[in-house]
């Protein structure tokens, strides 16, 4: 069955109306959707909606809830949020995708010192367009009922200055003395989970002591030297699995 988004103030009484153009192209267009038709709508207060196609207007459609559902629940018990330095390339993209699919909460898309990529103002509101079709796409793909939080691109000291209400905060690193991940998580019972990922050639020592100084803990990844995009999504899949299996 098909699944789509709608944002939860469009939703009133039985009618869930789609009027964002590019889902209703995708709908009309791509999906082929046909009035009486069956989908699942899903909202951004993490509501699904079995619905059918009631009316097909020139800029949007109307659907009619059949039923509602709040107890359908696929992220994992931590919510995870990920601050990604901006690799170079499209790499960023990757990342945004693979993290939505695999549950984060919360995207956070950082400049450091090292970062490559200098993006101006037009570009970064550009990238952020971008990433958050993609966020859409791979939340209706891997059936999520939530979307992730795609925060405006920070610097890394205006990230450490919002991290004072995550209860664990993670900062992989590839010198100095570093714990392991798996021990970390064994020692803490989380809930809400900030980790930061370096950019290529990795934090400069100022930007760990920084870290260190808010509540940051240094740890390792293991042996080998990891991409960034390989990084953030090695991060996010070991913190689900942990929680799942735990």
């Amino acid at each position: 069955m098909h699944r789509l988004y709608c944002p939860a103030k469009n939703i009133s009484g039985i009618n869930i109306t789609l009027d964002d153009k590019e889902q209703v192209h995708h709908a009309k267009n791509v999906l082929r959707i046909k009035i009486g038709e069956e989908v699942i709508i899903f909202d951004d207060k993490g509501s699904e909606y079995r619905s059918v196609l009631g009316e097909l207007l020139p800029e949007s459609i109307i659907f009619r809830i059949k039923e509602k559902s709040n107890s359908f629940v696929n992220h994992p018990e931590a919510k995870v949020t990920i601050a990604c330095a901006i690799p170079k390339a499209s790499h960023m993209d990757e990342i945004v995708d693979k993290l939505t699919q695999l549950g984060v909460g919360a995207i956070i898309p950082m400049e450091t010192e090292r970062v490559i990529v200098k993006l101006d103002k037009r570009k970064k509101m550009l990238r952020q367009a971008r990433w958050k079709k993609i966020i859409l796409n791979a939340s209706q793909q891997s059936q999520r009922n939530t979307l992730p939080v795609l925060e405006p691109i920070m610097n890394i000291e205006e990230v450490l200055l919002k991290s004072s209400n995550y209860d664990l905060k993670l900062i992989p690193t590839l010198t100095g003395q570093r714990q392991a991940l798996k021990g970390i998580l064994a020692k803490n019972n989380a809930k809400n989970i900030l980790v930061l990922i370096g950019p290529e050639g990795d934090f400069t020592d100022e930007e760990v002591n920084l870290a260190k100084k808010s509540g940051f803990l240094p740890v390792s990844l293991g042996h080998l030297v990891l991409r960034v995009e390989t990084a953030a999504v090695s991060v996010a899949s070991f913190i689900r699995l942990y929680h799942e299996n735990s």
